[in-house]
């Protein structure tokens, strides 16, 4: 079956996306758009793109609504990306004295789970407090995977050799070629959804939080109110991390410029 994504059927798959996810995707990312969802067409019996979106809007379609924008977010990730945030965290960490209140971070993007695993290395490592992490993905597919910890060995070349020994597990037989995380560190990340284009859950206060490498495909309005959502979840003087390609010159916001790609909301740490 060959199939055509029509000017105004992409132009349906690019509203729909900005709505629910506020990615812009532009005119380049046709072919990204035919390639992610041909497939899924065909599983379905669609005879056309068209067709398809009309199906995920019915009550019948639903539970394909999800599995469309799965399929159309990016989801490009390996562990330590961006390795001067790990840095700035090992050295934030070794700098704190040891206390009652529990550390708690927060990987709002974190795909398929690589960023939240490397932070969990690195608190393991250095934090003197008790921790929590909660990685968040609008990607159901994507939180599936980083529930498993389970990655391609080509996937580690980023990771710190002593890491990778202490906290990695190598397949054998037919798992060869592939890394597990410990048990011990899966258990400590708990996974959830959301959608940070929407009003976010009630999860609490957090010390750190890394959104990086998600804000480029926003608008100024979508950054401007998820940086803020994001903003009123840190505790004082705690720190959002975005990525290094990443500005928020074009937004206003309550928080501090301190270092590269991070910033702090002003107050007293406890």
């Amino acid at each position: 079956m060959s199939l055509h994504l029509s000017d105004e059927e992409f132009l349906d798959f690019q509203s729909f996306i900005h709505r629910q996810t506020g990615i812009q995707m532009h005119r380049g990312k046709k072919a990204l758009i035919c390639g992610r969802l041909a497939k899924r067409l065909q599983q379905c019996g669609m005879p056309s793109y068209g067709d398809y979106f009309r199906f995920i809007h019915t009550a019948q379609g639903q539970g394909e609504h999800q599995t469309c924008i799965d399929l159309l977010t990016t989801n490009e990730t390996y562990f330590f990306r961006e390795p001067k945030h790990f840095d700035w965290l090992t050295d934030y960490l070794r700098g704190l004295s040891p206390g009652t209140q529990p550390l708690r971070l927060w990987s709002a993007a974190c795909s398929s789970g690589e960023e939240a695993y490397s932070l969990a290395m690195v608190l393991t490592e250095y934090s003197p407090r008790a921790w929590q992490l909660m990685g968040s993905d609008i990607s159901t597919r994507m939180l599936e995977r980083a529930r498993t910890g389970h990655y391609p060995m080509a996937r580690n070349k980023h990771l710190p050799p002593e890491l990778l020994k202490k906290y990695c597990l190598r397949g054998t037989g037919r798992q060869d070629g592939t890394f597990l995380i410990t048990k011990a560190l899966r258990e400590r990340v708990e996974f959830c959804h959301i959608n940070l284009n929407e009003a976010l859950p009630q999860v609490g206060l957090f010390d750190v939080i890394f959104l990086r490498n998600v804000m480029i495909y926003f608008g100024s309005a979508t950054k401007q109110a998820v940086v803020n959502r994001l903003a009123q979840q840190l505790r004082p003087g705690g720190f959002l991390c975005i990525g290094h390609s990443e500005s928020l010159n074009d937004v206003q916001h309550p928080l501090q410029p301190l270092a590269p790609a991070i910033f702090r909301k002003p107050g007293t740490a406890v």
